[in-house]
């Protein structure tokens, strides 16, 4: 047994020096060294596909320049259209705001203030996506599938998650698109009689292959929910995942994907056995950049 080392701060430590420090501790701080590590490996391991799927409310909680070093490094990425839309929101001139969870909600609403927990953002935001997508509408005709529409959305928006996607040609899945401010843009231009012609079940061939033609393949899980579930399914038709981070604040005893630790695909062949994988059950926008602050230091 290795004795616990008790962290130390001194003056100018950096994020990867204090990273490193904890995976000589106990509980969660060992765990987000241990994702740390592995995040290294798997980065300088040259067979491995990397695929990274993103849950929860990121960009609107600052996350938007993580998930840009992220994808620096990620071949797939999966993501809500929540996520794609706050994104996009940015893209088009507005943004997000410092807000305080204990506001007055209905004056909020009357304000025309939406809430995100403790951030802030304008609702006449909306009519700015309209606009995009009015303005922008039979750009998106020749569009295939979902892969293909938000590569489109990108490269028209010039900046962002959605532009980088599309600059570096990295394949960009969101099944649930609808559940989202792009999907309610694209209905109301369908519900005035406009036509598109989207494939949504085309980009899973995409993935399966990508998964099934890989050496490797690692993955990063930051909140679960839909993106986890579809590379997940992806993976049971390769031989599992090598690598594997899953960073949550769900539990397993709700029998949801975004609290299932990654040991249990092991029994859906979604991870092998033998894989380097952690869970480090904590709030992505704390866990995350510390992460990546150690990582900056090492790849």
């Amino acid at each position: 047994m290795m004795p616990i080392k008790h962290i130390k701060i001194k003056k100018g430590m950096k994020a990867g020096e204090i990273v490193e420090s904890m995976g000589d501790m106990g509980f969660g701080a060992r765990k987000i060294s241990e994702a740390a590590v592995i995040l290294e490996k798997m980065w300088k391991d040259k067979d491995c596909k990397v695929f990274l799927g993103v849950a929860g409310a990121m960009v609107p909680g600052g996350m938007k320049e993580i998930i840009l070093d992220l994808l620096d490094r990620a071949e797939v990425f999966v993501t809500t259209g929540a996520n794609l839309t706050h994104d996009l929101i940015e893209a088009i001139g507005e943004s997000h705001f410092i807000g305080n969870e204990k506001e007055n909600d209905e004056r909020l609403n009357k304000e025309g203030i939406d809430r995100i927990y403790n951030v802030f953002m304008k609702n006449v935001v909306y009519e700015k996506l309209e606009d995009f997508f009015e303005k922008n509408w039979k750009a998106f005709q020749g569009c295939r599938n979902i892969r293909e529409f938000l590569w489109k959305i990108g490269e028209l928006s010039g900046k962002g998650i959605l532009w980088k996607c599309y600059e570096k040609k990295i394949p960009i899945f969101c099944p649930a698109i609808a559940d989202s401010g792009i999907g309610l843009m694209v209905w109301g231009r369908l519900a005035g009689g406009k036509k598109i012609n989207i494939d949504a079940y085309d980009d899973m061939k995409e993935i399966i292959d990508i998964a099934w033609t890989a050496k490797k393949r690692g993955v990063i899980y930051i909140g679960g929910g839909t993106p986890k579930n579809f590379i997940q399914q992806s993976l049971q038709f390769s031989k599992g995942a090598d690598y594997g981070i899953q960073i949550t604040t769900d539990h397993a005893d709700g029998g949801g994907s975004s609290g299932a630790p990654l040991k249990e695909g092991v029994s859906w062949g979604k991870m092998k056995k033998n894989a380097s994988f952690v869970d480090v059950n904590c709030d992505a926008t704390i866990a995350l950049p510390l992460i990546l602050g150690y990582l900056k230091d090492k790849v």
